[in-house]
């Protein structure tokens, strides 16, 4: 008799998946709880710096031990949009923390659901994706969501706001410009540009605004970089046991942390029309990943 060696079909445990995204919200909410303290007890700038320094040497231990070495890792075509990718996401982390400092946690939350609306959006122009008449009708129903929490025209609106919608849309052209490098790279080539290049380029502009931290901010800020790294790896391993249509939709409970956070720790206040905005943005962004749930089933395979 010949023994084979059949090879693992890829898992597909939506029970696991969705437990692990559940505990991927719990930990980047209470991440984005420790890193408004230490903002407000430092600077934005010193933070997001000292939190890609551990999140760079994370993704070149997994360099080495994936693939064998850094310079395998960092094989690519396109260098330069690996670069603007980092430097992306670095200054969108930068722009949403400091909104977390000056808006909450439940606010800041509340308008960054829109991102996945903002990525249908931009799909067309980015990535050349067809929008149907449903996702821009979804679209729509989204930015009258982030009218009712912006409440622009009436006495209590709040500037401030822009400046969360601001990070969102930033997240969403990473996020486009992410879909695009796949195209031609591994998922684990841009994960390990996003570490390195932001580290480098977060760098140049942090150093310029080192404050000396107290013993205590210091263990927290090694545990905030612990959480960032854990919740990025929870999340590789959530979308490596289910499909992202299945547990995408979880994704949103982080608005419900954050905003729990936000009122318990912070002493924050949620407005109803926050509530509002924010129901109308999540219903509008989930039927949003439906419908591109739908149209890639009639993909042709």
């Amino acid at each position: 008799m010949t023994a084979t060696t059949a090879v693992p079909a890829q898992r597909n445990d939506s029970r696991l998946g969705i437990a692990l995204m559940v505990l991927t919200t719990v930990i980047f909410s209470l991440q984005d709880g420790l890193s408004r303290h230490l903002a407000e007890a430092t600077n934005v700038y010193m933070v997001v710096m000292v939190r890609f320094w551990f999140f760079a040497a994370f993704v070149v231990a997994m360099a080495r031990a994936q693939q064998g070495s850094v310079r395998a890792a960092a094989a690519t075509s396109q260098p330069l949009l690996q670069i603007v990718r980092a430097v992306l996401l670095v200054a969108e982390i930068c722009v949403t923390v400091y909104a977390f400092t000056i808006l909450g946690l439940a606010q800041s939350h509340a308008l960054f659901a829109a991102c996945p609306l903002l990525v249908a959006a931009l799909s067309g122009p980015v990535l050349g994706e067809k929008v149907g008449w449903r996702r821009w009708a979804a679209i729509g129903v989204g930015f009258l969501g982030i009218l009712v929490i912006l409440r622009p025209g009436v006495a209590v609106f709040d500037p401030r706001g822009l400046i969360a919608l601001a990070g969102a849309l930033m997240f969403a052209l990473y996020s486009l410009l992410t879909r695009f490098a796949g195209r031609r790279d591994s998922a684990a080539t841009s994960f390990f540009w996003t570490g390195v290049a932001g580290a480098v380029a977060m760098t140049a502009v942090g150093m310029f605004h080192w404050e000396p931290m107290s013993a205590a901010n210091w263990a927290l800020m090694v545990l905030l970089s612990g959480m960032a790294i854990t919740g990025h790896w929870l999340l590789i391993k959530c979308y490596d046991v289910a499909e992202a249509s299945t547990v995408q939709p979880f994704a949103y409970l982080q608005l419900v942390f954050a905003s729990i956070l936000g009122v318990t720790i912070f002493g924050e206040a949620l407005h109803p029309t926050t509530v509002v905005g924010a129901a109308l943005v999540v219903a509008a962004g989930l039927f949003t990943l439906w419908r591109e749930r739908v149209r890639r089933l009639k993909e042709p395979a």
